[in-house]
Parts: structure tokens; C-alpha cells; sequence
């Protein structure tokens, strides 16, 4: 049997197309997954327009931002029926002996290979998937917004666990694309008066962070809104941009014994002096990925409606628009297309 998937065939820029895909046969610790919805992510469209700074695995179906029904499940596979909405982490392969999952830090795993670039993904009707990675989903939460598990727990390390916010901080988060925006919301969920700070570009993405997330909307530089409190600079910073440049913004926006958190990619070298770091006593975090303690945590904070992500979903779109879709998170339109296979 065969349905249509998103495949990114090659390196070079726009080679994504529309290509029949053979329905998947699982293994024995393997459901197969009928995906409801996937969320369109950053990284695949820099694996679109070919800026993207890690392997992929060509040619490879697109899609690690998503959730479905279980409509088949291997032999050994406990705890989980047909019929069972579901959504999973991105984590497809790992090494069971290596000593970052022993830990319980498999996303740190360096051989670890991922949907949409390692292994293929979920822009299609079905999507293998191990049950190891499984996490149930409340019929009170809608999939549309279950889909986009993914991204909050990436805002969720990067804000929670990657840095120690005190109610009452003042962060500012640079970059107001989706990862910027759940950092920000996330951010106020700890109790940080956050501003999120972005280009002429992003008033749409702004307005949206300070309507519904109470976040302060900040085009160019935020240095004054940091220094105000007492002059020292921010509480912390989170780099959600990517860029090189936004790095050495963060030194400059940080106050001395603060914390930058960074999130984002970007291939470009530093080229600048991070004497600052040193300077200022700055606890510079890289944070990565996500677990499974992070994901039940988030599904919850979804669920209870404590983190709200209808405002960044910009429409869903069907399978076969997926340029559309990509195209309108490209141009800044829509904070987050989700597809529907």
C-alpha cells in the first residue's frame, strides 16, 4: 500500500516535493502511527531552502512535530492499543548502551537520528514509530495542538530546566519565531516579566506574543528595557534567533552573574570577542531536544490549558499544500502551519 508523503530528496535549495511513499512495516517494539496532524517546524524549512547545519539523511519524508491514532503495534509492544491517540518524541534512533541514555538523557545521545532528517517522518498518512517514545494524549486536547508537543518541550528545557528563573526576573528572549514565542510564554508561566524582542519583519509575531502571552513587544534593542530596573541588564537571556550575531546581543543585554540560555541554530562562525562571558561572570547554556519527564509535563500544561498554543497556529493545511504551508511560515505570515495528511 502507498500514500503520499513530503520528502526532502536532496541538499541542494527547493528540493522538497510531493512523492508516493510505501506504507511503513513496523517491528516488533513498533506501532504504526495514522497521523492526524504535524506541525510544520523551522528546521524543515531550512532543510527546504538548504541553511540547515546538521546531516540529513537524503531522501528523507519530512515531519517530527505531530500526533495520531495507533492502527497497528508490534509483538512486543505493551501498554498501547489500536485505537490510542497518541503523540511522539523525536528520538527514533538511540543506543541503548550509550552512557547519555543510561542517564535517562537519550536526547543527548550523540549517534541519536531523528524524524525528518535521520529517519523519515510524519508528513505522510503513516509514520513507524517505537513504542518507547509514546505519550498518551487527554480526548480533552485537541490534536491540532497536541501536534505541537514537540516545540513546547524544546521551550520548556531551554526555560525550565536550562535556566533558573526566579518570579520577578526580568528576561528578555530574542528571536519571535515559535520557539521564541513558547520560551516567552513559558517564561511568564515561571513568573518572569519577559520581553521578546525581534525585527520591523516580526510585528505580527509580536503583537501576538503581547496579546496573548503578556509578553512586552520590542522591535531592534531591547538594552534600554533591560537596563531599566536598576541599570544592570537583564535577569537572563534566551537566544531563540539562532544567528550569530543575536550571541553577542545577549552578552550585551545580560547583567553581570546572569544566565544566557541558547536554543537556536545557526552555522555562521562568531566573529566576535565573547571576553564579556568572562567579564561578567555569564553562565552561557546550550540547551537541546527533550525527554520523556519533559513531555508529560508539557502534555499536562497543555491539557489544563496553563500553556495555550491556538494563538501561534496559523491555519492547517492539507498534505498535498504543503508549499503553501511552508511558504506562509516563511514570509513571517503565520507563526506555525500545521498539516493534515
Amino acid at each position: 500500500m502507498k500514500s503520499i508523503a513530503v520528502v526532502n530528496f536532496a541538499p541542494q535549495k527547493g528540493s522538497v516535493e510531493i512523492r508516493e511513499f510505501d506504507v511503513p512495516k513496523i517491528g516488533d517494539d513498533d506501532v504504526l502511527l495514522e497521523v492526524i496532524n504535524v506541525g510544520v517546524c523551522g528546521s524543515d524549512l531550512h532543510q527546504w531552502t538548504a541553511d540547515h547545519s546538521w546531516p540529513v539523511n537524503y531522501p528523507v519524508v519530512l515531519g517530527h512535530e505531530f500526533g495520531g491514532r495507533i492502527v497497528e503495534t508490534g509483538s512486543r509492544v505493551v501498554g498501547w492499543e489500536v485505537g490510542d491517540r497518541v503523540v511522539s518524541e523525536t528520538a527514533a534512533i538511540i543506543d541503548s548502551n550509550n552512557p547519555m541514555t543510561r542517564q535517562g538523557r537519550y536526547n543527548l545521545d550523540p549517534t541519536r537520528k531523528g524524524f525528518g532528517y535521520g529517519v523519515d517522518g510524519a508528513m505522510t498518512k503513516y509514520v513507524r514509530v517505537p513504542s518507547r517514545i509514546l505519550h498518551r494524549v487527554p480526548d480533552a486536547l485537541p490534536m491540532e495542538q497536541a501536534c505541537l508537543t514537540e516545540p513546547c518541550c524544546v521551550a520548556y528545557n531551554a526555560v525550565v530546566k536550562n535556566a533558573h528563573i526566579e518570579p520577578g526576573d526580568r528576561v528578555v528572549v530574542l528571536g519571535p519565531g515559535t520557539i521564541g514565542i513558547l520560551c516567552a510564554a513559558m517564561a511568564r508561566l515561571c513568573g518572569a516579566e519577559v520581553a521578546l524582542v525581534g525585527l520591523e519583519a516580526d510585528r505580527h509575531r509580536l503583537n501576538i506574543a503581547a496579546q496573548d502571552y503578556g509578553c512586552i513587544p520590542i522591535v531592534g534593542d531591547a538594552k534600554a528595557w533591560a537596563l531599566e530596573r536598576d541599570g544592570l541588564g537583564a535577569d537572563g537571556v534566551i537566544d531563540a534567533a539562532g544567528a550569530s550575531i543575536t550571541l553577542k546581543i545577549a552578552l550585551d543585554l545580560v547583567r553581570p552573574a546572569g544566565w544566557i540560555s541558547k536554543v537556536g541554530w545557526g552555522p555562521q562562525p562568531l566573529g566576535f570577542n565573547i571576553d564579556p562571558l568572562v567579564q561578567k561572570n555569564v553562565r552561557l547554556q546550550g540547551s537541546f531536544s527533550h525527554h520523556w519527564a519533559i513531555w508529560e509535563r508539557v502534555i499536562a500544561l497543555l491539557t489544563s490549558g496553563q500553556l495555550n498554543v491556538k494563538p501561534i497556529i496559523g491555519g492547517v493545511w492539507p498534505l498535498e499544500d504543503w508549499h503553501d504551508a511552508f511558504e506562509k511560515m516563511h514570509t513571517g505570515a503565520v507563526v506555525k502551519s500545521v498539516l493534515r495528511p
